[in-house]
C-alpha cells in the first residue's frame, strides 16, 4: 500500500516510466543501450514506490509508552534545552530517515494537540546541528495523562522539500495513526521529560509505529 501524499508523484513517475520505454523501444538503436535506458526506467519506478510504501502497523494504543514516529536510524540521545515552546530542559531522542526508509510520520503517543506550527527555513543534512532550529520544519506538541507535554518537530533533510502535518490544535489523535510525511530524506526530533525511562540507544534502528523509545 501507498502513502496517500504520493499519489500524483506515483502516477508521473509510471507515465514517465513507460513513456521511456517505448521511445528507448523504438528510437534507440544499440540494443545494449535500449535495454540500459529500460532499466534505468524501472529502477526509476521502483525506486519512488518503495518511497512511498506505507506499510499497514495495527497498534493497540498504550497510555504507558512513547513510540517511534517514524523509521529510521537514532541519531540524538540527550538532554537540551527546548527553546521554542517549553523553554526549559528536556531529553531529545532523533531518528533520521534516509530515502530508503518508510516516510510516514506516526503520532507517538495518544493525547489531545496543543500546538502545531510550521516553520519555513534551509535545508541543511538532517543530521546538522542546527537543522532542528534553521531547517523547514514543524513542531507539535501533544498532551498525553501520563508525560503531561510531548513535542515531536519533523525536519527537511538536504533532498526533502516538503513536510505534510495533519496534526491540528485541539484535535484528539491516536497513538501509531498517520501523524504526516516528510518527502525524500528527512529527520524527526521527540522532546521528552526529564523523567522519561529511554529505551534506546545511539546507532539503534527503530520503526515507527512499533518500536518503544520511552516509558
Amino acid at each position: 500500500m501507498f502513502h496517500k501524499e504520493g499519489n500524483k508523484i506515483i502516477l508521473i513517475a509510471l507515465t514517465s516510466s513507460i513513456g521511456i520505454v517505448l521511445l528507448a523501444h523504438f528510437f534507440v538503436g544499440a540494443q545494449w543501450l535500449k535495454y540500459l535506458v529500460q532499466l534505468a526506467a524501472l529502477v526509476f519506478l521502483i525506486g519512488i514506490l518503495q518511497f512511498f510504501r506505507n506499510p499497514k502497523r495495527p497498534l493497540e494504543a498504550n497510555l504507558k509508552s512513547v513510540i517511534a514516529p517514524v523509521d529510521g536510524k537514532v541519531v540524538v540521545v540527550e538532554e537540551v534545552y527546548e527553546n521554542e515552546y517549553f523553554k526549559d530542559k528536556r531529553i531529545q531522542v532523533s531518528i533520521f530517515m534516509s530515502p530508503l526508509n518508510v516516510h510516514v510520520t506516526r503520532y507517538a503517543i495518544s493525547g489531545k494537540v496543543l500546538f502545531s506550527k510550521y516553520h519555513p527555513g534551509k535545508y541543511l543534512v538532517a543530521w546538522h546541528p542546527k537543522a532542528s532550529e534553521e531547517n523547514e520544519r514543524t513542531t507539535v506538541v501533544i498532551e498525553n495523562p501520563t508525560f503531561g507535554q510531548v513535542l515531536y518537530r519533523q525536519i527537511a533533510g538536504a533532498l526533502a522539500k516538503r513536510i505534510v502535518n495533519y496534526a491540528e490544535v485541539g484535535q484528539t489523535v491516536a497513538q501509531g495513526a498517520d501523524a504526516g510525511f516528510i518527502k525524500f530524506g528527512s529527520r524527526v526530533d521527540v522532546f521528552l521529560p526529564l523523567t522519561a525511562n529511554v529505551k534506546v540507544v545511539l546507532g539503534q534502528k527503530v520503526k515507527g509505529g512499533i518500536d518503544v523509545i520511552a516509558s
